[in-house]
């Protein structure tokens, strides 16, 4: 990615914010552009600043936090990504829902965090393996009626590793097929959900539970 990047950063802990600042800054084509700890002080600062993507602590110590990520997309249309020590499934999909891009977790290192922000600059989605498969355990737990366009085994394995953040390299490599066989079935994916992009169909398979098929059932 070219041109330096202009960051947010909203974070309530006050040392975990700076010491991440320096560590952000340190990197040439990292700048941070705002640095505050509450909802109100965010929003002040993207009114006044030019920023390309918010780093948000979903949890903030003033109760703000679930409610932010859907305050900040009407103000930015920059990504979001949430960096938390950790969120319930709820909390998860209601975060797509508002329109994040992304949840990273905490205690992965510094370089997994430049990753997460190439990624979601560049219009793809991040989530922590971590954080999905509980969320397809509980879909699995919940499921009691199949999707009007229900999708297939393979899908669903596709899918899956969609989620997980693989590269279509990688979920070929993962299950033995071709790397055109997985654009095909990615293809159908898209065409069953209605959606044109691979943050797209993240986010309407955390909305609609698309993680189980009839088999596994």
């Amino acid at each position: 990615m070219n041109g330096e990047i202009r960051i947010l950063l909203v974070d309530d802990h006050t040392l975990f914010r700076e010491s991440l600042g320096r560590s952000l800054e340190a990197k040439p084509s990292f700048r941070i552009a705002g640095s505050c700890a509450s909802a109100a002080e965010a929003l002040r600062v993207l009114n006044r600043e030019k920023i390309d993507i918010v780093l948000l602590d979903y949890d903030l110590g003033d109760g703000q936090g679930s409610s932010l990520v859907e305050e900040v997309k009407r103000h930015f249309k920059g990504p979001v990504l949430v960096v938390t020590a950790g969120m319930s499934d709820t909390d998860t999909v209601q975060a797509f829902i508002s329109g994040c891009s992304g949840i990273f977790l905490k205690h992965n290192p510094l370089a997994k965090l430049y990753e997460a922000i190439s990624k979601v600059m560049g219009g793809e989605t991040w989530l922590d393996p971590s954080v999905v498969k509980p969320l397809v355990r509980g879909a699995a737990a919940k499921s009691s009626h199949p999707q009007s366009q229900p999708i297939s085994a393979r899908e669903h394995s596709v899918l899956k590793a969609i989620l997980e953040g693989l590269t279509t390299k990688e979920i070929a490599r993962q299950l033995g097929v071709s790397e055109n066989s997985v654009k095909w079935i990615t293809h159908q994916l898209f065409k069953k959900t209605g959606v044109r992009k691979r943050s797209q169909l993240v986010r309407v398979a955390l909305e609609k539970q698309l993680f189980v098929t009839r088999a596994e059932l």
